[in-house]
């Protein structure tokens, strides 16, 4: 019986792929079968595609492949994702970070220019993706990261020492609290700089969303009630008193939601809306403001 050839097993996955309704079946198919393969990249399929397959590589491959077809998510087979170029392990105890919220840290870094040694709070830090990318990219920063999950912690926390930010080290970068949004915040020190990506999707929206995030994705770290907006207002409602004058406050939100806020802020007269922004893609994805 004839072996089957990397690129053979590619097109029948990529259709598979495509029945299921997985998106982007062809790169996810790539990415699997490089993966599954023990391949530095998927880039390295392309130099390989003639390479019959064992039958020990396809009984590999296989449960892999079906994983997709459920809708696991990418990042949870492959194990974990890339986020401003630092490794960050993915699983079911927080949301797998998104491109997108790579802005945040752009963000951050803008409007700590000239700060020296901020004080940076991440409420919700899940995967601790942007704590660490904070911690890396800005020069003397502090970073306390908080969540109310003991599992996402205990995530932040791997991902925060296999990118060479451990707790324990002295002087630590970056650190962790367990907390209900800025109760978590025992600091005396004012924030120089309070960044979230917290829950805001409607509950109302439970099931309808892609099953990989339905099925996959903590329902914690998913839903901010009625409107979604639930958690955003008390986090704001928590920041009197706790920020120096100037400090940003930098917040992603679905696109529908930032006028909502905008429309909201004097509800919160200690601080000043300072704008709505888009993410890479051109989408309005975050709201910022200022400390009085």
């Amino acid at each position: 019986m004839q072996q089957m050839t990397v690129l053979e097993i590619l097109n029948r996955t990529k259709t598979f792929f495509e029945k299921k309704g997985v998106p982007d079946a062809r790169l996810d198919a790539e990415y699997i079968i490089s993966h599954g393969l023990g391949m530095k990249s998927r880039m390295d399929i392309y130099l390989n595609f003639e390479k019959p397959l064992t039958a020990a590589e396809l009984d590999t491959l296989r449960p892999l492949v079906a994983r997709r077809a459920n809708r696991e998510p990418l990042q949870h087979i492959i194990g974990d994702t890339s986020f401003r170029g630092f490794i960050i392990k993915c699983d079911t105890r927080a949301l797998v970070p998104r491109p997108e919220t790579e802005s945040l840290v752009d963000m951050a870094k803008d409007a700590l220019k000239g700060i020296e040694n901020p004080f940076i709070v991440e409420v919700g830090t899940g995967t601790a993706a942007i704590s660490i990318a904070c911690a890396k990219e800005i020069a003397g920063a502090k970073v306390l990261a908080t969540d109310i999950s003991e599992d996402a912690l205990s995530l932040a926390r791997e991902n925060a020492t296999a990118n060479g930010l451990s707790e324990s080290a002295e002087g630590a970068s970056l650190t962790f609290a367990k907390g209900d949004l800025l109760d978590a915040v025992t600091a005396t020190d004012k924030i120089d700089c309070l960044i979230a990506n917290l829950p805001y999707i409607p509950d109302g929206e439970k099931g309808k969303l892609q099953p990989e995030v339905d099925k996959f994705d903590p329902e914690l770290a998913l839903y901010g009630g009625p409107d979604g907006l639930t958690l955003v207002r008390k986090l704001l409602q928590q920041t009197e008193g706790k920020l120096n004058a100037g400090a940003p406050i930098l917040l992603e939100i679905g696109s529908e939601q930032a006028e909502v806020l905008k429309n909201e802020a004097a509800n919160y007269p200690w601080l000043e809306f300072s704008g709505i922004h888009k993410d890479y893609c051109g989408n309005t994805r975050f709201v910022s403001y200022k400390a009085k």
